[in-house]
């Protein structure tokens, strides 16, 4: 379950491009093709409390690492299109996000709003909106480019996650790329799966299975993002938070900038990692395979076989 949580943080990082509007498109392409190193509180307010966390993040060439100051045995390198997990100097997994099709009408508009000064240096702010709600409020450095701010919103307008840069410092890092060997890849491709192509919105834009039969599929609405996992056994998730969705039973933990649920099916588990607002969560949770619990056979099966 460790390596399932950890993992996931790494699609959910950066906003996946392929639906949005022309203008943010380029903006984000360009503060990936920025060079720096930063230090980036992230603090949100959820339905269980606040979460935050303090990382660090060092980009270059397209290429992102990113890790939390309390904890440095797990590194994470996403770029553009593709993301990576090493563990203790060697690549743990490694794939890549590729979307086929652009929508026909940007799901999100974009709107420049003011100039502003982000840590003694010029920016400018934008607005993302979708279907005339404020979802997301970005801060691009003029300079770089890098997206040094970005604010999250619930549909009623409440604040739900702040990222923001602390510490800048535009000089290009420069580090080695990671290798990874064939073994450790993740295989994308057409899979049969009982997820959907699209949930409210959300486009799955691939679907990967390891070699042991790890499987999840990707979604994204072009700025917000989720992976959902199909297991043959239950997902424990300690410290869980029991919430209740339409009379159906699910599992729910947050931490900073990220929301995990778990439940049980009739086939085995299922869990959902992303970044979504919570008024996102029920419209999203409710199209994907119901929580159901299995017959008596398959519990009895389940408590002497895993």
């Amino acid at each position: 379950m460790r390596r399932l949580l950890v993992l996931v943080t790494a699609l959910t990082v950066l906003p996946a491009s392929s639906a949005l509007a022309a203008e943010l498109d380029d903006l984000l392409e360009q503060s990936r093709d920025a060079s720096y190193s930063a230090e980036q509180i992230i603090s949100c307010s959820t339905p269980d409390g606040v979460r935050d966390a303090v990382v660090w993040i060092a980009q270059s060439a397209g290429e992102i690492h990113i890790g939390a100051k309390a904890s440095q045995d797990m590194e994470i390198a996403a770029g553009y299109g593709g993301w990576t997990l090493s563990d203790g100097g060697g690549v743990v997994s490694s794939a890549s996000v590729n979307a086929t099709d652009e929508r026909a009408t940007p799901v999100y508009a974009v709107e420049e709003v003011e100039t502003v000064r982000f840590l003694g240096r010029p920016a400018t702010t934008h607005h993302l909106i979708r279907d005339g709600v404020l979802r997301a409020e970005l801060v691009f450095d003029d300079e770089t480019s890098a997206m040094v701010g970005v604010t999250t919103f619930s549909a009623d307008g409440a604040t739900y996650c702040e990222r923001r840069f602390v510490s800048f410092d535009p000089t290009d890092p420069r580090f080695d790329g990671a290798t990874t060997s064939d073994a450790d890849q993740l295989a994308a491709g057409a899979i049969s799966t009982s997820l959907p192509e699209s949930v409210v919105g959300f486009d799955r834009l691939d679907f990967y299975e390891d070699e042991d039969g790890f499987r999840f599929g990707y979604y994204s609405d072009g700025f917000f993002s989720f992976a959902v996992f199909e297991t043959p056994t239950t997902v424990a998730l300690p410290g869980a938070r029991p919430v209740e969705i339409l009379g159906a039973s699910y599992r729910r933990s947050f931490t900073a900038g990220q929301v995990t649920y778990v439940w049980e099916t009739v086939d085995g588990g299922m869990a959902l990692v992303g970044d979504l607002p919570p008024d996102l969560h029920e419209p999203v949770i409710t199209a994907l395979p119901d929580s159901a619990r299995p017959g008596l056979l398959r519990r009895l099966w389940r408590s002497l076989f895993g």
